[in-house]
């Protein structure tokens, strides 16, 4: 069974509270908000996303990297594709 499927629920309420999160940048932008609080709520979203991509990286790298049954190839393989996304993420 995928980490992502044992926390679905969980990974489900943040990805909620991000839809939230966006939904408040979208009324406050309609309503003319300060531009202070539609700056905030984007660096809530930030942190968010990053604690978000955070859990969803920790359960791959355990799951898969971690594995005692996973071959050398399987392992090189994970890496590589870890190793892609977090340069994809981080720029």
């Amino acid at each position: 069974m995928a980490h992502t499927t044992k926390q679905r629920d969980k990974l489900l309420a943040r990805v909620k509270r991000i839809r939230g999160q966006a939904d408040g940048i979208e009324k406050l932008l309609n309503q003319d908000g300060d531009c202070a609080k539609v700056l905030q709520q984007i660096a809530a979203i930030r942190g968010a996303v990053n604690g978000l991509m955070s859990e969803v990286l920790e359960g791959h790298i355990r799951e898969h990297l971690g594995s005692h049954e996973a071959t050398t190839q399987e392992r090189d393989a994970d890496i590589e594709q870890v190793v892609a996304i977090l340069r994809s993420y981080m720029k």
